[in-house]
């Protein structure tokens, strides 16, 4: 039987799935042809202003930003989120950071060269513009391995404490040294220094010549409701490599946030990882406590900590003097290496912001793409859109299933053409007014037009709506057969490899391995088809057990029923579940967030036990009376509110990575009727099937 007669025989049998793929295919094809049509609507219209009103206004834009206090660039927006209507003061915690960098520079007095970890230059960007820096005499440079350009002769080194760096730093002393160039060396580690990076410089005898410090930056606030510990190597290092730093300096950051707003008096966790940073957080508090008489009722009431992945092994920590020292190491258990959600990030988004990151690959808060599908005709250009809440429109529609978008896209270009169409009956100066501020938006609408227009494009093409096909098929534990084929089509056909491990390891996680026959011929036809360089690669998915052979049954099955992650009747439009961002599939992550929220562990225990690692809940900081969400039916009536009015706030900490569609998931269920809590998201990393993959590539030789 072919593959497509064996796919429409599974439409048949599977209603769920047949109305998934109808609508990806069927969906996606109308979608490109109306965003065709809204988009040469749009053109129409820009053309009775001119695009060079476009352009009038963005400048016009800027200039009022800059004179409400929002230092901007000259680029279209901002990258700096505007932090005004974040649950708590995020404001705070980036002008302290902001401080800190100020310190370091003018701590180095006249002109200096500034050095920074490539690594780091998109998270400096949510903090402050190159332009502040160059203020204070900076002349800013990225590490390479290459000997540095300039003609200062003060450098400052900001970088990560990576070891391959310390290379790099090593190497550009002994250049300077061979060509007889005297320089003052600085170097600040982020977020701390770390002996295994000094022993490196003292065994290149440059440790001496370097002036030594940290930049305490644990986390950045991404956006109003989104906070990053820019860990990006996090899932590598704990997977494969066994180093959980990174456990550490998460417990650090929370920690902090506590020295801000009062700590944290519940604290829920789930999974191996999550678990061990609540542990690091108690002690933390008990070595480095925060007063809470001094601080009153917390501003945050619930810590909701939760396992992307967890680790292959771990270092032993002990604290010594303040500081955090490895002595030893000890390797897990298979149960140990498993995952509570890696289901999810293999699935793709398909909210407007998950969709542009899936498809266009959104970086510290931006898409990088060609100036002429944002229509500048400037042949070869490239050009950065930032996406933040800055963005009016973007933040109406960011959390939006693709398929609305094109609706609401509609809706306002018409509703702005009627505006123009009326203009000439309109008699009060208020109305003008009103107009004005409508045109404001003018750049909006084009920008979000063009890139929507751009997406419908891209998942047009037939791989697009197939691909959503074998996922929602591995969802449902069905018709494995039909999946095997599809995958072993993808693997002769050479498509990208981040794309076939993504569908592998979906079906890998769901059916607890493939079965050692199927494992053996597709390992093998992997490295026939890409080469054998790329062993290094299924070693390390094999380390991390995310491929591997099967080796138990899987409880895939039981978890799906119990949390009920598949939904048939998910109403995109006027969404009433968390499933909507998938069309279908509400994320296990967040339906476990809900049921902390709601009413703690203590119901869903046998669920619990079928996921990976162990679960905690901790009442803590004296504060064992504040409400809590222990009792709570489904909405927060019986939490008392905060005195001053405000909700009650969650914390929602996702370690190993959180996708856009997971993030717009609990948005949705912060903005339910009857939710009395906000919730706020703190994240390693902004993760999507295909960064949580390449992280894991290694190529031999």
């Amino acid at each position: 039987m072919s593959l497509g007669k064996k796919r429409e025989n599974c439409g048949r049998e599977n209603m769920l799935t047949k109305k998934y793929y109808c609508m990806s295919g069927g969906f996606f094809g109308c979608f490109c042809w109306e965003l065709s049509d809204v988009a040469s609507m749009w053109r129409r219209f820009l053309g009775i202003f001119g695009f060079a009103v476009v352009r009038r206004l963005e400048r016009l834009s800027r200039k009022q930003e800059v004179l409400r206090g929002r230092k901007c660039e000259r680029e279209t927006m901002s990258q700096i989120p505007n932090l005004e209507n974040a649950p708590i003061n995020l404001t705070a915690i980036r002008a302290r950071a902001q401080t800190e960098l100020e310190n370091i520079l003018k701590n180095v007095r006249g002109d200096k060269c500034l050095v920074i970890d490539p690594k780091l230059s998109g998270s400096l960007s949510h903090l402050v513009q190159s332009s502040e820096l160059k203020k204070h005499g900076a002349e800013l440079r990225h590490l390479t391995a290459e000997p540095i350009q300039t003609e200062r002769t003060k450098v400052i080194y900001l970088v990560r404490a990576q070891l391959d760096l310390m290379k790099f730093i090593s190497s550009h002393i002994h250049n300077d040294t061979s060509k007889g160039l005297h320089r003052e060396y600085y170097l600040y580690f982020v977020p701390r220094r770390v002996v295994a990076c000094e022993k490196i410089l003292q065994e290149e005898k440059v440790h001496e010549l370097l002036n030594i410090g940290e930049f305490p930056l644990y986390m950045i606030p991404l956006d109003e409701d989104l906070l990053s510990f820019e860990l990006d190597l996090a899932q590598k290092e704990y997977l494969v490599d066994g180093d959980a730093t990174s456990l550490w300096h998460i417990a650090k950051g929370i920690h902090n946030l506590e020295f801000s707003f009062g700590v944290i008096p519940n604290i829920r966790a789930k999974g191996k990882a999550a678990t061990r940073v609540a542990d690091i957080l108690n002690r933390m508090q008990a070595e480095e406590p925060v007063n809470s008489s001094d601080m009153g009722i917390p501003e945050i009431d619930t810590l909701i900590l939760l396992d992307r992945e967890l680790y292959s092994g771990v270092y032993v920590f002990v604290h010594r003097g303040g500081g955090m020292e490895i002595v030893g190491r000890r390797q897990l258990s298979a149960y140990d290496q498993s995952k509570v959600d890696m289901v999810t990030p293999m699935c793709t988004q398909l909210t407007y912001e998950g969709l542009l990151d899936e498809l266009l690959g959104v970086t510290n808060g931006a898409v990088e793409l060609d100036a002429s599908i944002m229509g500048v005709k400037e042949e070869g250009k490239k050009m950065k859109v930032p996406l933040n809440s800055s963005d009016k429109l973007f933040k109406e529609t960011r959390d939006l299933n693709f398929e609305v978008v094109v609706q609401v896209l509609r809706q306002k270009a018409t509703s702005m053409k009627q505006d123009y169409t009326d203009i000439s009956t309109t008699q009060t100066v208020s109305e003008l007014k009103d107009f004005v501020k409508k045109l404001n938006s003018l750049p909006e609408m084009t920008r979000h037009i063009n890139l929507a227009q751009h997406l419908a494009t891209l998942t047009s093409k037939p791989s697009f709506p197939g691909r959503l096909d074998m996922e929602q098929t591995l969802l449902e534990a069905q018709s494995y057969d039909i999946c095997l084929d599809y995958i072993e089509e993808m693997i002769h056909k050479q498509e990208p490899l981040v794309n076939v491990l993504r569908l592998l390891i979906l079906f890998s996680v769901t059916n607890s391995g493939l079965p050692k026959k199927n494992f053996d011929y597709l390992r093998r036809e992997l490295l026939h088809s890409y080469g054998f360089e790329h062993i290094a690669t299924l070693i390390n998915l094999e380390k991390a057990g995310l491929f591997r052979k099967q080796d138990s049954r899987s409880n895939w099955l039981t978890i799906k029923r119990a949390l009920q992650l598949l939904v048939e009747d998910t109403d995109t439009t006027n969404p009433n579940d968390i499933s909507y961002v998938f069309s279908g599939y509400a994320p296990l992550s967040i339906r476990l967030v809900q049921q902390a929220i709601r009413s703690g562990w203590r119901p869903i225990e046998e669920i619990l036990r079928l996921l990976p690692g162990p679960h905690s809940e901790t009442k803590r900081g004296g504060f064992s009376s504040v409400p809590s969400y222990d009792t709570l039916p489904g909405s927060l009536n019986s939490l008392e509110k905060p005195a001053d009015g405000r909700r009650a706030l969650v914390l929602v900490v996702f370690i190993g990575g959180v996708t856009f569609a997971e993030i717009s998931a609990l948005r949705f269920l912060s903005s339910q009727e009857g939710m009395a809590y906000d919730l706020i998201v703190g994240t390693t990393k902004i993760v999507n099937g295909q960064t949580l993959i390449e992280t894991f590539v290694d190529k031999l030789g």
